[in-house]
């Protein structure tokens, strides 16, 4: 997760617990479908899943309750949590505006270095390509390397934990709701941003990163005016890597 890569850069000891990892286990599965919306969770088959006992993978499943990614009702059910595009629409709304700032916090005072430069180019060059290729989910996996060397460049643990709370939301909805690649604009889009970011223009950069994520608002609204894809997931991230 990014907020680790920024806990790293300020040299924090990292962290490593038996939570932590069934956390991102289930996380994962969650987001890419494998434990499906409504899906009932229990705490025995999990543990024999991740090969851990069961105390670790409550910790993990109260984490993603709070998260939004299971509901759970006392004496009832612990479940994945459906998909709702309105709670997706309220959490690309948040990361549009926090990914703004972090491009404007990278953009200043000389933060955004000639590494940052060379690595956010090279994965556009690997976005652009992937959508060449027709491989929508290495596009989705460079464009969020992209953005994660801004959330880097920008030096705020907090900030790089908003996002990383959001952004499950967004890659559960984008993997399983989307299917369309409407454009390529944000290959241009990028490239305007790092330029950016490279030349310590802080408005311009904050202005170029919303507008490349207000397309993903607009993605889940015309979402929700369709039925959802059953396919959907077969073919990951179509529609934020077109962004």
């Amino acid at each position: 997760m990014i907020y680790q890569s920024v806990v790293e850069s300020f040299d924090l000891p990292p962290r490593e617990l038996l939570r932590d990892r069934a956390y991102g286990a289930l996380l994962d599965a969650i987001v890419r479908g494998e434990l499906a919306p409504g899906q009932a969770l229990h705490d025995v088959e999990l543990a024999a899943r991740l090969g851990l006992s069961r105390t670790p993978v409550r910790e993990a499943v109260a984490r993603l309750v709070d998260e939004g990614l299971v509901e759970t009702k006392a004496n009832a059910y612990t479940r994945v949590a459906p998909l709702d595009d309105a709670t997706a629409r309220e959490a690309a709304v948040v990361t549009q505006s926090l990914q703004g700032l972090a491009a404007r916090l990278a953009a200043a005072d000389g933060r955004f270095t000639a590494r940052h430069a060379d690595e956010a180019r090279r994965a556009n060059r690997d976005f652009s390509d992937a959508l060449d290729a027709g491989d929508l989910v290495a596009a989705l996996v460079a464009d969020d390397r992209l953005h994660d060397v801004f959330i880097v460049a920008a030096g705020n643990v907090q900030l790089a934990a908003a996002l990383d709370r959001l952004a499950p939301l967004l890659r559960r909805h984008e993997l399983q709701r989307f299917a369309s690649l409407p454009g390529r604009r944000s290959v241009q889009q990028h490239r305007q941003l790092v330029d950016a970011a490279a030349a310590g223009d802080v408005a311009r950069a904050g202005a170029l990163a919303e507008q490349n994520w207000a397309t993903l608002v607009d993605l889940i609204d015309d979402a929700a005016e369709r039925p959802a894809a059953p396919q959907a997931a077969r073919n990951p991230g179509a529609d934020r890597a077109a962004r």
